[in-house]
């Protein structure tokens, strides 16, 4: 397993500044809570003059409303959003993952007509995995599409599916045969373009223990899906879905969720120097740079073409155990009394949503499983 850093793109540092000037305009009024939630944070509104800046999508084909820039230009506005704490969620998912899932192996006409409105900030998606009886054991999942004159009929159940009560599309991972008797248990999955207008969807908001509501429940009762709406092979979802993932699991988000915390504490410091703060900062700011060397790399990985769902893996790991413990650090550096009303309020809102961080996308059991089974330990 290597992380080889790639070279930093002509233009980089222009465009840094570029977003940090429009951030600063645009971030005049968000809460600290907003910030703390970054890219859970839903405002289509924000997302759309995003997507006019020519910020989503970024390296995708002028023919589908992309702006062929390179993945690493894309990283540097991943890295300024989220370190402003940009509400982002609107765009995030479909950006991420579901976007290059359909320019990868979606159809002709999937590509011409999904990819153009997630480049406009316009449509918003969802990810269908989990399931009531299968947690996150996608390969035990029941949610079934059966082949039917015309197209497909979709019957199950997802849960815990961030923003499926405000996004457009499901990219939803199903069973369309039984597994093999004896044989793997990931034969038979296939991935689908759902449109969450369709009859027969319900949707259930479930309201977390922080009072937010961004998880749902989502039933699908009888629900008419087109032939093409079948995502790259039949049967083929699970190869689909786990390189789908290293997306999701490799990108600056997997390890800046704190950052605004890190950067007002900094300054706090600065103002009112503590006695000895110089190690742990020295070590929080060493091993951001180190996270963020290993997340460069794996977009390297992936803008070759590659599938480095193992290192993404470790991204994620390794970046939500320094992003859960970063609140934690700054607490022990400054005193709550003293510290700006600003930073209290973004840490007391980080307090709540951190132990999320390890959950989104894959727990960590499951990834340090994925870790494990490469290196040849289980």
């Amino acid at each position: 397993m290597r992380f080889d850093l790639p070279d930093t793109p002509p233009g980089a540092e222009a465009l840094r500044a570029e977003l940090r000037a429009f951030l600063a305009e645009a971030g005049r009024a968000w809460t600290p809570e907003i910030r703390a939630r970054s890219w859970m944070g839903f405002d289509r509104d924000f997302s759309r003059e995003v997507g006019a800046r020519g910020w989503i999508g970024m390296t995708w084909p002028k023919a589908y409303g992309g702006h062929e820039r390179s993945g690493l230009e894309r990283v540097v506005v991943l890295e300024e959003m989220l370190a402003a704490g940009a509400p982002v969620g609107a765009h995030w998912i479909g950006d991420r993952q579901s976007g290059p899932l359909i320019l990868r192996l979606g159809t002709e006409e999937q590509r011409r007509r999904i990819l153009p409105g997630i480049a406009r900030g316009e449509l918003a998606f969802c990810i269908g995995l989990s399931e009531p009886d299968a947690g996150s054991d996608l390969a035990n999942l029941r949610t079934k599409a059966e082949r039917v004159p015309g197209g497909w009929k979709l019957n199950g159940r997802k849960i815990w599916t961030t923003f499926a009560h405000k996004s457009d599309y499901m990219i939803a991972l199903v069973r369309t045969s039984p597994a093999p008797e004896g044989g793997s248990r990931h034969a038979g999955l296939s991935q689908f373009l759902v449109d969450l207008r369709l009859s027969g969807i319900s949707i259930r908001p479930i309201r977390d223990l922080a009072g937010a509501d961004s998880f749902n429940e989502v039933t699908f009762d009888d629900v008419m899906l087109k032939e093409d709406d079948l995502v790259g092979a039949e049967g083929a979802g699970w190869a689909q879905a786990t390189s789908e993932l290293a997306f999701e699991r490799s990108g600056p988000d997997r390890y800046l969720s704190s950052y605004p915390a890190l950067s007002l504490g900094l300054d706090a410091l600065a103002a009112n120097p503590v006695p000895g703060a110089e190690v742990t900062v020295g070590r929080m700011v060493a091993r951001l740079s180190a996270l963020r060397g290993m997340s460069l790399s794996v977009g390297g990985m992936l803008e070759r073409g590659e599938d480095p769902a193992v290192e993404a893996a470790l991204v994620k790991d390794v970046g939500n155990v320094f992003e859960q413990a970063l609140p934690e650090h700054l607490r022990g550096l400054l005193d709550p009394e003293d510290s700006p009303a600003e930073l209290r309020a973004l840490l007391a809102a980080l307090t709540q949503l951190t132990p999320t961080f390890s959950l989104r996308g894959g727990t960590r059991e499951i990834l340090r499983g994925i870790i494990a089974r490469d290196l040849g330990l289980r």
